[in-house]
């Protein structure tokens, strides 16, 4: 390919509303355009990327034995109707009506189109298992898109349905796609770490998400350097403290704490460990009517250690919290509790509520909590002595790092990323909602058992960008660079042995199946070097008229200080080897 055929538009500032170091150097770069509030042109540099990731993600997909298809973007409501969706999924659903008033939504996933298409075609064990899968434009009406192409509005993703006859069929299909994803990822060149996941309301341990390792990432993943464990902040257990709780060594009184409402504060003023104070959060849980209005709340007080923070995740797990809760109003805290948040605690509450504390409270000793009156909290509080033994006991809060690995290997260590895939064992929640049943051996219905698997395809090239960046561009990996080598002649336009040289180099690697860049638009050496280490190629070679006379050329990787001298008889083998490497 050469320059002057292609699109290369460059800017030398980012637009001011981006935020994040992708956002900037895709702009910059040329790699997108925005179109509107999270909706961007692909511009022909970025699709570039976008149709790599894709090839390759096809590849392990079919060799992984998927089958792909394609499903709409638009779809009608009904199918979302069937499985409640249409009204859960709130206003992130894009909704639109047709010219007869019929409803239909701008697909944010698959799963109801592609049970709908197993319930017809897939009517007998024997076509079992099957895998289907599409890569496809998305739309989430995010109400902040932020971060470019990171969290964008319109998205293209692949996302993966298996159907299998029991579970143990359908574990068997998710270790498959576990395996295709570690080699799709492997092949991108970025650093990622596939994390285990939490489950949500389906339960079962099997989900994981693929992380790409960056320090600008929202992502806390939580690993082991000792082990393979990892899990995102969400999944990742604290355990509970090894040894019995110590003996109450202090007496319990009520100290004054004017204006003290944080347990950092009364830590301070009192000149103790911040891990001696417990921090009171107070959640509620309602029971509607027939109309759908709150019939009856129930309070609860959870208790976590005051350097510690609530996973709202594990606590949605607590018995009595499973099936949803609320933060407590500021009404309802002053009724149970006396006073305004900032002095609560468990002792002295106006009215009874259900008290969970964290493991590591529970095994706490003379420690701190609200007086639950306004500038006062209660020092030397012990469990037995003071107050009732804690009603639940559960894994409540986020571990930190240092905290021991739940595989009994080590001390867990923190990382940021940014989810890029997730796989995901679904079970019969939709199959069971659509009716997608088959025959088995004795003629009798079953549900099927799905999986799905996930891949933010228009995601990625952010992430790897976040991942691989300098203050002169983009570096891109190998793989999914917009072009592998650009060759960089100067004065092509003066001088017949440059041209001659350039093209030579070009026509050759374009014929060893080497996606190449010749620019030909007569750049000055420094604006022309500058935009191809903002776009990011990977392998530079540049040629001169001066360098030809001495029978070299000049190699360089965009993670290089300088050039390397080559001989230019040499270039093309020199370039080959680099890339084989």
């Amino acid at each position: 390919m050469k320059a002057s055929q292609f699109l290369v538009s460059t800017q030398k500032e980012a637009p001011a509303d981006a935020e994040v170091t992708s956002h900037k150097l895709m702009m910059r770069a040329g790699m997108v355009k925005k179109l509107g509030a999270g909706i961007y042109t692909w511009m022909p540099m970025g699709l570039k990327v976008v149709r790599k990731i894709e090839a390759i993600v096809r590849e392990e997909m079919n060799r992984a034995g998927a089958v792909e298809c394609l499903m709409p973007v638009i779809q009608p409501a009904e199918f979302w109707q069937e499985t409640g969706r249409w009204d859960k999924m709130g206003p992130e659903l894009l909704r639109l009506k047709d010219r007869h008033d019929r409803d239909f939504i701008v697909q944010p996933t698959s799963e109801e189109v592609v049970t709908d298409i197993a319930r017809q075609e897939l009517r007998s064990y024997k076509q079992l298992p099957k895998n289907l899968y599409h890569i496809q434009t998305k739309f989430r009406d995010e109400r902040r898109p932020r971060f470019g192409v990171m969290r964008s509005r319109e998205f293209t993703m692949k996302d993966a349905y298996s159907f299998d006859r029991d579970e143990a069929g359908a574990k068997q299909s998710y270790q498959v796609m576990a395996k295709a994803y570690r080699a799709i990822f492997d092949r991108f060149g970025l650093r990622y770490r596939a994390v285990a996941a939490d489950s949500g309301a389906i339960g079962g341990d099997l989900s994981e998400e693929f992380q790409v390792i960056a320090a600008t990432g929202e992502d806390a993943i939580i690993y082991s350097p000792d082990s393979d464990y990892a899990a995102n902040i969400e999944k990742a257990e604290a355990l509970a403290p090894q040894g019995p709780r110590p003996a109450a060594s202090k007496p319990m009184t009520k100290t004054p704490t004017p204006g003290k409402a944080t347990c950092q504060d009364v830590a301070a003023l009192l000149g103790v460990p911040l891990q001696t104070t417990v921090k009171s959060i107070v959640l509620a849980t309602d029971e509607l009517n027939e109309r759908g209005e709150i019939a009856k709340s129930q309070v609860w007080l959870l208790l976590l250690r005051g350097d510690h923070d609530l996973n709202e995740v594990k606590a949605g797990k607590v018995e009595g919290l499973k099936n949803g809760f609320r933060f407590a109003t500021v009404p309802e805290i002053i009724e149970h509790f006396g006073t305004k948040p900032g002095y609560l605690g468990p002792i002295g509450m106006k009215k009874p509520v259900k008290v969970v504390a964290d493991r590591e409270v529970a095994v706490m000793a003379d420690w701190i909590c609200g007086a639950n009156e306004e500038d006062f909290h209660i020092t030397g509080v012990n469990w037995g002595r003071d107050l009732p033994e804690p009603e639940q006991v559960a894994d409540i809060r986020n571990v930190v790092e240092g905290d021991a690995s739940p595989d009994g290997k080590g001390r867990l260590a923190i990382q940021r990323g940014i989810e890029v895939g997730h796989i995901f064992f679904l079970g019969t929640k939709y199959s069971a909602a659509m009716n997608a049943n088959f025959l088995d051996e004795t003629g009798k219905p079953r549900l099927m058992q799905m999986g799905c698997y996930g891949i933010g395809i228009t995601r990625l090239p952010a992430a790897a960008i976040e991942q691989n960046n300098d203050e002169r561009g983009i570096i891109w990996p190998d793989a999914i660079a917009p072009f592998t080598v650009v060759v960089c002649p100067i004065g092509m336009d003066r001088s017949a042995e440059v041209k001659a040289a350039a093209e030579k180099l070009h026509d050759d690697l374009a014929a060893a199946g080497v996606d190449v860049m010749l620019d030909d638009r007569g750049e000055r050496p420094g604006a022309m070097f500058a935009d191809w280490e903002l776009i990011g190629v990977p392998h530079r070679i540049v040629i001169s008229d001066r360098g030809l006379k001495e029978g070299q050329v000049e190699y360089q990787h965009r993670r290089d200080a300088a050039a390397t001298r080559v001989a230019a008889g040499e270039a093309f083998g020199f370039v080959k080897g680099r890339l084989q490497a």
